[in-house]
């Protein structure tokens, strides 16, 4: 790695935290694109387990995935780096929004832009859940899982967390007992 990793560290989460319409799990292909297939800081896998770890971890998942991966670079400097570049994008458009907002929030044109751009936030999330559910190599046989975790948190209320501690449970058992057995 270079001497100047703590720049580009900040630079690269920088650039992605301007793109962070539709929040973290949007930001998924962006990052994954710089990170894993530009500049080969980790792997497929890790950035796989990065999700997966950055999702069951309190806070923004954005703020969590650069925060590992900052880490996994250049331990707690490398994370500082990548964590305010994450931040700071979205700090300064929330203050500049705030400043100004008096100004534009009955204009009919940014309206519009908004009623916009929710189709697209809704693709900019589908996407990457669709492409993480191909790498986690998940298929007719198990994709029942997702489908009913969904379920059970939009329809009976169930807490995600429950959902994230029963599946981490599932996945030890199915580790440690059945799947030795296959």
């Amino acid at each position: 790695m270079k001497d100047n990793i703590y720049t580009d560290c900040f630079k690269t989460f920088f650039k992605i935290g301007l793109f962070t319409l539709g929040g973290g799990y949007a930001m998924i292909p962006i990052i994954e694109s710089e990170i894993v297939d530009k500049r080969k800081w980790v792997t497929k896998e890790d950035f796989i387990d990065i999700l997966a770890i950055s999702q069951s971890c309190p806070g923004v998942f954005a703020i969590n995935i650069s925060t590992f991966i900052g880490y996994k670079l250049r331990k707690t400097r490398g994370a500082i780096c990548a964590t305010i570049g994450t931040a700071l994008p979205s700090f300064i458009i929330i203050l500049l929004i705030a400043m100004f907002f008096r100004q534009f929030q009955d204009n009919k044109a940014v309206a519009a832009m908004f009623r916009g751009i929710r189709p697209a936030v809704v693709a900019l999330i589908a996407v990457p859940t669709f492409n993480l559910a191909k790498s986690a190599k998940i298929g007719l046989a198990n994709c029942w899982i997702p489908i009913m975790s969904a379920l059970a948190i939009w329809a009976f209320g169930v807490s995600p967390i429950l959902i994230i501690l029963l599946a981490a449970i599932g996945g030890y058992v199915y580790g440690k007992f059945i799947k030795p057995t296959e």
